[in-house]
């Protein structure tokens, strides 16, 4: 045995081996293995030395996003290698190719999933010198390239498994023109929501006034709806197709103070001189009331039976509106009262220039 073992050609007996497809398909299965690790070896190198030359943590979270999908396709190309010693003509393996790049394709894509959301955050985060995406559209933009990395994801794997691509794009625009008639009214709320989302037109926690009649505070802004707080605490919820298509007041956005009218009328022969002393001692004793701007008053127009003056004063907040709009008329009535001002109201005179014979009572009388 020992001298038969001894004659025994180490180099034919490789050569005997290497013909075995097993044999080479393990190999190349060990070997995958091997360049794997090789390459985990490298891509933590890379990060390494861009750790230490970037203040971002950007680039190092991306390497580690594809950390894992680069080791795992290194295995993936070794078992397509090791697949294709082991089919000969007669027998090729078609299915364990496709499925080798089936799962190639879901590595990768859950790679650029992550990829994406990454670059989408730093865009949008706040104190960047260039801002491309705002944080309020970061939802929106993150599900809408999750459906095309998706979609495009699918398409690819048709293609992968021979599939008639045509016929299922034939079939997914009949569908999506059947589903666009069923539901185009969820459709227009969902485009006025896209469209309100990156417009900003108002904010959560705005005070807005709609031209149907509609007000109070935002409290949620959806996709479909905007759901808003009136003063009665009654919680609205109005299609975004509505809102899109009125005029908007948003009362809280711009500079952060909101102007009361306070009109009243006083009889001709008054003192204006008075008139505006009493309006603006008023004033300086309200609550709620702004110093800057500083209230003030205007003689506003000539009226049919008073001279018509308006007082001009500013609240912080749009919901205090009532609260000081009650205490403000209260007040300009008693100081009226007080200073002998008269509050006009209409009047009319009447002049009769004959009486009718039997109207009126009985002559003599």
């Amino acid at each position: 045995m020992r001298a038969a073992f001894q004659d025994l050609d180490l180099a034919e007996l490789g050569e005997s081996l290497l013909e075995r497809p097993v044999v080479v398909a393990a190999a190349i299965v060990l070997g995958s293995f091997v360049a794997a690790k090789l390459a985990d070896w490298v891509v933590t190198a890379i990060a390494r030395v861009l750790a230490r030359r970037t203040r971002s943590m950007l680039d190092d979270d991306i390497i580690g996003a594809l950390h894992s999908p680069i080791i795992k396709t290194v295995v993936l190309v070794g078992l397509w290698f090791a697949c294709r010693e082991l089919e000969s003509e007669e027998e090729p393996i078609v299915w364990a190719h496709r499925l080798i790049m089936t799962l190639a394709v879901l590595v990768w894509i859950v790679a650029i999933l992550r990829v994406s959301g990454l670059l989408l955050r730093a865009m949008s985060r706040e104190g960047r010198r260039y801002q491309v995406v705002e944080a309020r559209t970061l939802p929106l933009f993150d599900n809408l390239a999750k459906v095309a990395i998706v979609a495009l994801a699918g398409y690819v794997i048709i293609e992968v498994w021979a599939l008639n691509a045509t016929g299922w794009l034939a079939s997914a625009g009949v569908a999506g023109i059947a589903l666009g008639f069923a539901a185009k009214d969820t459709l227009a709320n969902l485009f006025a929501g896209v469209f309100i989302i990156a417009d900003a037109p108002y904010n959560l926690g705005d005070y807005i006034v709609l031209d149907s009649g509609h007000r109070g505070r935002v409290l949620n802004i959806g996709l479909r709806s905007t759901r808003i707080l009136t003063r009665d605490d009654i919680e609205i919820t109005i299609p975004n197709s509505i809102i899109g298509n009125c005029a908007i007041v948003n009362e809280t956005s711009g500079t952060p103070q909101y102007r009361l009218r306070v009109q009243v009328g006083v009889a001709y022969g008054s003192d204006l001189a008075r008139v505006r002393s009493a309006l603006l001692a008023v004033v300086e004793t309200a609550e709620g009331l702004l110093a800057d701007p500083e209230p003030r008053v205007r003689f506003r127009r000539f009226g049919e039976s008073a001279l018509d003056f308006e007082l001009l004063a500013w609240i912080r907040d749009p919901e205090q509106r009532g609260r000081v709009l009650d205490a403000l008329n209260t007040a300009v009535y008693e100081r009226f009262t007080k200073e002998g001002i008269e509050i006009s109201v209409p009047q009319r005179d009447l002049h009769v220039r004959s009486v009718p014979e039997g109207w009126g009572p009985p002559r003599g009388e």
